[in-house]
């Protein structure tokens, strides 16, 4: 089947019934012998494309229908003819008066057999509560070596950690207990980022040898951005490994390092907004030696106050300030090659085709519970060639007060870390309350990396037009003064 007539399996998804919180949205895609795959979610439904047609799965094997849920984090590996695809269910689903119930939930498991066209259950877990549940499949890693399969669990109240399952009897070990979500093997060891993803983001690296089946740990929690100060909650996105280093994609910025290489690791800001803009729900593609990472816009968020503290919470998560980037990572770069909506959920390659796909919708929690999924998911289609043209027009707002009640509230006050490769016109208009002085940081992802340079310039109360268009590579700011009143705009041109 060629990549057009694939591509004529694909349309828009909008709201149908999977009892769950918010959006899910199309995860895991998937191109490999021929195949595409991927799960709906929250219908929990996954599809398989092939040239005899289209195949549905509605993860009848775990338990009966209703089902909703399937996997928000693009759990998904290939390993000869098998394609392996994991998440969680709610297998029945059970709903009731803007609440689910987790009694069903269960993390899985499946093996697909491309050659014979079947699906196995290897392995689901729940712990049959009410309100908390096992830790989601986050990530599914192949072990050459030992031939098992690595699961990342995070997201849940227990059971989370690392454990390895046999690919034929899906027989499970639990090898660490420590929350993590994404791992990738580097050289003959895996790097898993391990922490808290919704309180204190990454904190540690754990490390596998799988030659030796010996494990080291390594604290990166509080470290320094390049511009001298910290990183307010780096929640974890997907880990990549190249250029003999691991770079773990969070909320504010990239961990790059290798220490076993001799490497520390460091941090480099990325579109650090002190808002929940992250690459959290979608995944790292490799694309011609370098990465395809989208920063979300709006992935998860609060959606009903009830509190004082779901107040902070929902202008945090709800704030937008840019819209979700698509960026590719080729060091010392980093471009920007597409400007989307709320977020981007999966990206896959397919022939010179890059499937991108998203949804209008975000996460939510609590007792936001809705019968249905509330997000429009669909797949947009650019061409590979996106990445060697120039960046498009981006427009990034926020006010002043974002950064200033950070730096009050936290004490790290430097916001940023905007990629200019590519553009000839950038500039900063800064409408102040107050003379102040504003530090532009520039830096890059040079490996090895190196600390940024600073510059200041007078801000007058008012209109100030700051010319970036002397800078190079990546620049982040700080305001000497907090500004309760004053409003940013960045333009990209």
């Amino acid at each position: 089947m060629s990549v057009e007539q694939l591509l004529g399996y694909l349309h828009t998804y909008p709201p149908r019934y999977g009892p769950e919180w918010g959006s899910g949205g199309i995860f895991g895609l998937k191109y490999y012998r021929g195949l595409l795959y991927f799960t709906l979610a929250f219908e929990g439904e996954t599809h398989f494309i092939r040239e005899s047609g289209e195949k549905r799965y509605n993860f009848e094997l775990v338990g009966p229908a209703p089902v909703s849920g399937g996997d928000t984090y693009n759990a998904v590996e290939c390993v000869d003819e098998h394609l392996y695809f994991g998440g969680w269910i709610h297998a029945p689903a059970v709903y009731e008066k803007r609440r689910i119930s987790f009694v069903n939930k269960y993390s899985h498991l499946h093996s697909y057999n491309i050659e014979d066209d079947s699906i196995k259950l290897l392995w689901k877990d729940s712990i049959h509560h009410p309100t908390k549940w096992a830790g989601e499949v986050s990530d599914i890693i192949y072990d050459p070596y030992n031939d098992r399969l690595l699961i990342a669990r995070e997201d849940g109240d227990e059971n989370l950690g690392i454990y390895s399952i046999d690919r034929d009897s899906g027989k499970s070990e639990r090898l660490r207990e420590e929350p993590t979500l994404k791992g990738e093997i580097l050289h003959d060891s895996v790097f898993f980022a391990s922490g808290a993803n919704f309180t204190v983001g990454l904190e540690k690296i754990l490390t596998l040898d799988l030659i030796e089946n010996r494990w080291q740990d390594y604290s990166v929690g509080n470290i320094e951005a390049l511009d001298g100060e910290k990183v307010f909650m780096p929640s974890m996105g997907d880990v990549s490994a190249a250029y003999n280093r691991i770079f773990v994609f969070a909320r504010g910025g990239i961990l790059v390092g290798n220490p076993i290489n001799d490497e520390e690791f460091k941090y480099v800001r990325l579109l650090d907004f002190f808002n929940f803009q992250a690459p959290m729900r979608t995944n790292a593609l490799y694309l011609n030696g370098g990465m395809l990472i989208a920063y979300n816009a709006h992935h998860d968020a609060v959606y009903r106050l009830r509190g004082a503290a779901d107040k902070i919470k929902s202008i945090f998560s709800n704030t937008i300030a840019s819209p979700t980037l698509l960026l590719y990572i080729a060091p010392p770069m980093v471009k920007i090659v597409g400007a989307f909506g709320a977020r981007i959920t999966s990206i896959e390659k397919m022939g010179d085709k890059i499937l991108l796909a998203t949804s209008t919708a975000p996460n939510v929690g609590a007792e936001d519970a809705t019968p249905y999924d509330t997000g429009y998911r669909g797949v947009s289609v650019i061409n590979e060639d996106a990445i060697q043209r120039a960046p498009p027009p981006v427009s990034i707002s926020l006010p002043a007060m974002l950064p200033s009640l950070a730096k009050n509230e936290t004490g790290y006050g430097v916001f940023g870390g905007i990629p200019l490769d590519g553009y000839r016109e950038p500039r900063m208009l800064l409408y102040s309350s107050q003379d102040n002085e504003l530090s532009v940081y520039e830096y890059d992802i040079s490996l090895p990396l190196n600390p940024a340079t600073r510059d200041k310039f007078s801000i007058s109360p008012g209109k100030n037009i700051i010319d970036l268009s002397s800078f190079s590579g990546m620049v982040s700011f700080s305001l000497k003064n907090e500004d309760y009143k004053g409003k940013i705009r960045i333009e990209l041109r």
